[in-house]
């Protein structure tokens, strides 16, 4: 379980470099900036699609759905801004 845990952690905090480094990019697409507000807003905001106060699955909606958003933004970044970004 640490290992899997571990692993995510990884890939999460890889794919938000990237997306920092997208964002940073002259060329950065409007739609990139506005998509990675509203994740920032979801995971500051108290509303969630389940409720933080059931013990896991309150925090399974965060870890699940953030770390696919990001990969989701990632994706559809044009060519030149995701290879500057993944350098």
């Amino acid at each position: 379980m640490w290992k899997r845990l571990t692993l995510l952690w990884t890939l999460v905090r890889g794919d938000a470099r990237q997306l920092w480094h997208a964002l940073r990019h002259p060329a950065a697409p409007r739609w990139l900036k506005i998509g990675t507000v509203l994740i920032v807003l979801y995971v500051l905001s108290p509303i969630d699609l389940i409720p933080d106060a059931i013990p896991f699955l309150g925090a399974m909606d965060d870890l699940v759905l953030v770390p696919l958003a990001i990969r989701w933004l990632l994706k559809r970044l044009p060519p030149g801004i995701a290879a500057a970004s993944r350098r």
